[in-house]
């Protein structure tokens, strides 16, 4: 039987956001385990501080201890009305506001000589399929912004370059239950559902694959 390694990660609350889903759904994906048939899925769930020079460097010292087939980095978009998931990310910080450690990049790049962008490989047009079975609201995006979470998700790429079995992605999640401006929120649930569709979908792709 297959068993498969899988990792992941979210934040923690910052400043302005009580409640992180990233995190909850992180750690409610640790808890409830992730079934797959003829095969076991284990889960390392990790909690990242939003912090440009600390995020990636705790996600990369737990990459290296489990070696995962699959890696689901996940953040909170503030304006989102639906699960987004992400499609690129950019080799660009430009931060609107200090991070965890009140530090506030403007105009730098994320890894020196890197290219502009680097493209998920996750099959997110199974996985939208997937969310429609599940009447899960999903959109794709293009632009994870040019905070932590583009960095962390640059960084991420960056590394399964260099990793082709590991299949890595992000996905950012709306607010949980709290209306803001034109959005609704969502319920935790569905947000967990939405992570747990990912992730089976992306590992039998892995399995397909090969």
């Amino acid at each position: 039987m297959e068993n498969f390694r899988v990792v992941i990660c979210g934040f923690e609350a910052y400043e302005g956001v009580d409640v992180n889903p990233s995190r909850l759904v992180a750690q409610a994906i640790a808890d409830d385990g992730i079934t797959l048939d003829d095969a076991t899925v284990s889960v390392t769930s990790v909690l990242l501080p939003l912090s440009f020079g600390h995020a990636w460097p705790t996600l990369k010292k737990v990459l290296e201890q489990v070696n995962p087939h699959m890696v689901l980095a996940t953040g909170l978009k503030t304006h989102a009305r639906t699960i987004a998931l992400e499609r690129c990310a950019t080799n660009i910080i430009d931060a609107s506001r200090p991070d965890a450690d009140n530090v506030q990049p403007k105009d730098t790049r994320i890894v020196d000589n890197g290219p502009a962008a680097y493209w998920t490989c996750l099959p997110l047009r199974a996985v939208s399929k997937k969310f429609a079975e599940h009447d899960i609201p999903v959109t794709f995006s293009s632009d994870a912004g040019t905070f932590v979470c583009n960095s962390l998700f640059y960084e991420l790429l960056d590394w399964s370059s260099h990793h082709e079995h590991a299949y890595a992605g992000f996905v950012s999640f709306p607010h949980v239950d709290k209306p803001v401006g034109y959005t609704k929120g969502m319920k935790l649930d569905i947000m967990v559902d939405a992570a747990r569709d990912i992730i089976t979908t992306t590992l039998d792709y892995n399995r397909r694959a090969q």
